[in-house]
């Protein structure tokens, strides 16, 4: 398990472990629409199964997406006096759209590694 997140966290083929899924050497610090290898570089893997294969992660990024926003709103509610102040939107808002170019590559792999063949 620790091995898969790690290699997740990595952009590493769920398949071989060594090519990577984006062309990006790393799914941090880049901004913009993600772009996927179609293959595997070093074992040919096919990343994307059939057309519409990755409807499913977007679900992955919602759920994603609102554990960061109940953290952000934990962790902000003690910079307040008030139970809910209403200036946690927009710190809420500003977290959700800056981590929302690497929730979408981040959901992408685990849904990748969620329907990886395990019986390899």
């Amino acid at each position: 398990m620790s091995n898969s997140i790690i290699h997740i966290l990595n952009n590493d083929c769920p398949h071989c472990e060594k090519g990577k899924v984006f062309n990006e050497k790393s799914i941090f610090f880049n901004f913009g629409f993600p772009k996927m290898n179609e293959y595997c570089s070093h074992c040919n893997y096919k990343f994307e199964k059939e057309p519409g294969y990755f409807f499913g992660a977007m679900y992955v990024n919602y759920g994603l997406t609102v554990a960061q926003a109940i953290a952000t709103y934990v962790i902000a509610q003690f910079f307040f006096t008030e139970t809910f102040d209403l200036r946690i939107i927009p710190i809420i808002a500003v977290v959700i759209i800056a981590m929302a170019s690497i929730n979408i590559r981040l959901s992408r792999l685990l849904w990748i590694y969620m329907f990886k063949n395990y019986s390899m």
